[in-house]
């Protein structure tokens, strides 16, 4: 079996203190998406960590055969709406909403994602598919960056206690890169007994997890995002006095979910009267905002759909 070298997600431990966590890697799958909109670099970064994201907090839900999708919409900042997902077998795909205009406007400021969100919400869904609910948790977002809502989400609604560090960036050649670290100490008895404002103090008094955040806090941007070094050498690098156990990766690839069957089912939901209103030159035209791809239904096609 060939191995996975990049664009995957890595399960690990922490043996001395039984943290766990996820890596995640991306490389020519995170650039293939980026690129395909030709996103300004602030909105890539944005979406690049989102990416990583998703497929880092996919990696610690259960779900045979679904989709987690990570939204969020912003509060009057230029990005409008950011959407990020990935399918149980690991397929990702990704899509930034903005005003170019009022992006160009802060130009001269710093860009954190507080900042070109204005606020809002951060939605995290798990459809697992089949009969089966749908799971979602809501955050509002707040901080420097999608990583400090998480670390919300996690300490409010999950009583979990989280290190996360996203990281995107272009290298010499142009091409995009993105990970993400998460470490998770899970509730013992103790915590799942203590009253809810008592949990920070008890978790802030574990010194394993205190010291793995402040080694976690010291990976850099350029060691997440470096093609010559790999997951393993990275957690070693931060976890070796403790020892860090790996279990086997899961790959991640950049695919759509929009097939034609998905866009007919679509246009029947609008109704043959505003189908119609649709068309150009008596040709309805739908574009993907995910992977750009573009189908074209004249009246054959959707006479053949039963939009008669």
């Amino acid at each position: 079996m060939t191995a996975v070298t990049d664009d995957f997600s890595l399960p690990f431990e922490i043996d001395q203190t039984g943290l766990r966590g996820r890596v995640i890697r991306l490389g020519d799958q995170v650039d293939s998406i980026l690129k395909r909109h030709a996103y300004p670099p602030v909105i890539a970064t944005l979406l690049g960590e989102a990416l990583a994201l998703a497929a880092c907090l996919a990696s610690t839900v259960k779900f045979d055969d679904g989709v987690f999708t990570l939204q969020a919409r912003g509060g009057g900042g230029p990005v409008r709406l950011l959407v990020a997902d990935v399918t149980s077998e690991g397929a990702l795909r990704g899509y930034v909403g903005f005003d170019e205009d009022q992006l160009e406007g802060l130009a001269n400021e710093p860009l954190s994602a507080a900042r070109m969100f204005g606020g809002g919400h951060l939605a995290f869904t798990v459809d697992p598919g089949g009969d089966f609910e749908r799971y979602q948790g809501i955050v509002e977002l707040a901080g420097e960056s999608l990583a400090d809502s998480v670390h919300h989400y996690f300490r409010q609604s999950e009583q979990i206690a989280s290190g996360l560090k996203l990281a995107c960036a272009a290298d010499e050649h142009g091409q995009w890169r993105a990970g993400a670290l998460l470490v998770q100490k899970l509730p013992d008895e103790i915590v799942r007994k203590a009253a809810p404002e008592e949990v920070a103090e008890i978790i802030e008094a574990d010194e394993g997890f205190r010291r793995a955040l402040v080694l976690l806090g010291s990976a850099s941007t350029a060691e997440m995002t470096d093609a010559s070094l790999s997951a393993e050498e990275l957690l070693f690098r931060l976890f070796h006095e403790d020892g860090v156990r790996v279990y086997d990766k899961m790959a991640l690839f950049d695919q759509c979910r929009c097939g034609l069957d998905r866009i007919e089912d679509v246009l029947r939901q609008f109704g043959r009267d505003q189908v119609d209103g649709f068309k150009v030159e008596g040709v309805v035209t739908v574009t993907c905002e995910f992977c750009t791809d573009t189908r074209a239904f004249d009246e054959d096609a959707l006479s053949a759909m039963g939009l008669e």
